[in-house]
């Protein structure tokens, strides 16, 4: 049992006898047990939760590149030698293990999420309040599609469900079966029309980019294969834009983006890109409601250079109307900047107000300021604060949560004229009676046509790989051409 017993403690014959002649001894007096002679155990000088603490605090102080060997310096100065009666500092391996026994690793620097904001206040109240009542109301008379992208309500569909519960019949069978017994004028379909008796058509924009030398990374590699340096950035870029619906892809538009090439896709190109889609669909859908659907991006929710907004505003009338000291809005245009007035607001009793002294004033054509704005307001009606006894502005514009009446820029800016000024781009369309509606912030998902970028790209990985940008725009072009009408359906 001695040998078992050493042996499996990795020892020899020493141990084995040992073992024996303890037991021995332990036979003859039950009180002889042996004593560990290693002294005193002690516990770690970390057990201190001040100590502990105070050491966090100073490797904080540090900054982020923090080495065990500011352990070894902090704990070698004389304070911290007297305050613990230490006679001299600790080693880099002790030093080493508090920096795990504090939680500490040395690794790489670990990658964070980004940070969307799904949940913030203000996007969670237009997402609830806003989108989602429009979206619902909106969907009641769109066009319903089965799994297999079938319209509901559709010969096809009925079909479908007569060849499952007849399993012995196949769709086509059915259908022509269906076919013989309805007439395709009179079919009624199982969706509601709306109010206006006009189907509603919801159609989805977005844009995408195409790389070059964004080429599929992981496949079969065979060991005897010789390595290759991937090719240096992304290469050559084409962007695509595009509206997605049921019926396929409306108003494709393809550009090379750049400063010296086709430029960039901004507020003008999206305009004039929302033209040429509301062109098509006046010729080849006009009995249809169509609504536009976009990302809550910058560049689509841009409002025209004129528009209302408090959020320059000064307080007080300038002391002249030139373009430096008025104030004015700076407006693009083909052989420069243009200054212009602000648009005007109304009033509660729907009457015009300039935000600017009329010709008759001393001060005519100067900005009235944000106050007098406010006593006009007052003096028409509207219930509002004295702005005497109101500040400009809320230090950086951020004011309290639902606070109207902190500052003179908040009055104003929570006012109806300001809150329902509309977009360039819903201005635009609705001027042609299309509808126009945003998705929430950072709610790229609830855009289906992101689930056809997905394929697009699927398809364009799986093509050689080429720098040429002819080759870009041919694989671009037949990978989006890819897309089967049914699953854009679905």
């Amino acid at each position: 049992m001695a040998d078992i017993i050493a042996k499996s403690a990795e020892k020899g014959s020493w141990l084995s006898r040992r073992i024996r002649e303890w037991a021995v001894d332990f036979i003859k007096d039950d009180e002889n047990l042996l004593i560990a002679k290693y002294g005193k155990m002690n516990g770690s000088v970390l057990e201190d939760k001040d100590l502990a603490q105070e050491l966090h605090l100073h490797l904080q102080g540090i900054g982020k590149y923090v080495a065990a060997q500011d352990l070894v310096n902090y704990m070698a100065t004389d304070e911290m030698k007297r305050c613990l009666n230490l006679n001299k500092g600790i080693s880099l391996r002790t030093a080493q293990r508090w920096m795990k026994q504090m939680e500490y690793r040395w690794t790489k620097e670990p990658k964070g999420m980004y940070s969307d904001s799904h949940e913030r206040e203000d996007i969670v109240d237009y997402r609830q309040n806003v989108f989602l009542p429009c979206w619902a109301e909106l969907s009641k008379y769109t066009r319903k599609f089965t799994e297999d992208g079938d319209e509901i309500g559709s010969p096809e569909a009925e079909a479908a469900k007569v060849a499952q519960k007849e399993r012995r019949k196949t769709k086509q069978q059915a259908l022509k079966e269906i076919d013989e017994q309805w007439d395709d004028e009179e079919l009624e379909r199982t969706f509601v029309a709306a109010p206006d008796r006009k189907v509603i058509v919801i159609w989805r924009h977005d844009e995408c980019i195409f790389y070059a030398n964004d080429r599929r990374k992981i496949r079969w590699v065979h060991a005897d294969e010789k390595v290759k340096p991937y090719a240096k950035g992304e290469g050559a870029s084409m962007m695509v834009a595009a509206f997605m619906l049921e019926h396929g892809r409306l108003a494709h538009w393809t550009f090379w983006p750049g400063g010296k090439r086709d430029g960039y896709y901004m507020t003008a190109k999206i305009l004039e890109h929302a033209t040429e889609a509301m062109d098509i669909l006046d010729k080849t859908q006009p009995d249809e409601r169509h609504v536009f659907a976009y990302d809550n991006a910058t560049t689509h929710m841009a409002r025209a250079p004129d528009a209302l907004s408090a959020r320059k505003m000064v307080v007080k009338p300038p002391t002249s109307k030139s373009k430096k000291t008025n104030f004015l809005c700076p407006m693009n245009m083909a052989n420069g900047v243009e200054y212009v007035r602000m648009q005007n607001r109304t009033f509660a009793d729907s009457t015009s107000q300039s935000l600017y002294f009329p010709e008759n004033h001393p001060q005519a054509g100067i900005f009235k300021g944000m106050r007098n704005l406010i006593h006009e307001q007052i003096a028409k009606g509207a219930v509002l604060p004295n702005p005497d006894k109101l500040k400009a502005e809320c230090k950086g514009f951020k004011c309290l949560p639902r606070h109207t009446d902190c500052c003179c820029h908040c009055v104003l800016f929570t006012q109806p004229n300001f809150t329902n000024q509309k977009s360039m781009l819903k201005e635009h369309c609705e001027a042609r009676g299309y509808e126009v509606i945003f998705f929430p912030k950072f709610h790229c998902e609830l855009n289906c046509i992101e689930q056809g970028w997905g394929f697009v790209k699927r398809i364009y990985h799986m093509f050689p790989t080429s720098s040429k940008e002819e080759d870009l725009e041919r694989n671009m072009n037949a990978a989006l051409d890819s897309v089967p009408l049914k699953s854009m359906q679905k």
